[in-house]
């Protein structure tokens, strides 16, 4: 039975490095032995079905192949599409309601990396950022009108921030709907 994963590629297709091309990236995952292969937008993410359930193996697999084939240090975040379900249904509540006035993002953590210790390392600004801890992943917010004095930017430059990749949440729900 073959089970449908999400693979989170963190790095590509930004600041013009890593410039991996969509098809380029499903004919990789194709070649690696995956079905139903389907990629949205240009930040590196892939759905496919894969018979392996062994997500560190998984991980590693796809690591090695993507590093080898594109000639960059590969990092995925992977995940199943029922923890994938799980967690836009985990979302807090009002999480994602209020476009307008904050910017929602989901912040995938790379194993080992839990949200606890995710958590005790962010910094955020009262009054501006939000975050709640979830399953493997922060569910960040800002407020849009204030969103110049948010820590998120300043989240980029630590250590902490090669061990995750972030996806907005109108990404990560259409994710799910896929």
């Amino acid at each position: 039975m073959k089970t449908r994963f999400l693979a989170l590629l963190r790095g590509i297709n930004v600041g013009g490095n890593n410039i991996i091309k969509m098809t380029d990236l499903k004919t990789c995952f194709d070649e690696m032995g995956f079905n139903n292969v389907v990629t949205y937008i240009q930040s590196g993410n892939v759905l496919f079905d894969s018979e392996e359930t062994n997500q560190f193996k998984l991980i590693q697999q796809i690591e090695k192949a993507l590093s080898e084939k594109f000639n960059y240090n590969s990092k995925v975040v992977m995940l199943s599409q029922q923890a994938l379900i799980q967690l836009v249904n985990g979302a807090p509540e009002g999480f994602g309601v209020n476009p307008d006035e904050y910017r929602y993002d989901v912040i995938f953590l790379k194993a080992p990396l839990t949200a606890e210790d995710a958590l005790s390392k962010i910094k955020t600004k009262e009054g501006v950022d939000f975050i709640t801890a979830g399953n493997g992943v922060l569910y960040f917010s800002r407020l849009s009108s204030m969103s110049g004095q948010s820590q998120m930017t300043k989240m980029i430059g630590t250590a902490i921030y090669k061990e995750m990749t972030i996806r907005n949440w109108n990404t990560t729900t259409k994710l799910c709907e896929l």
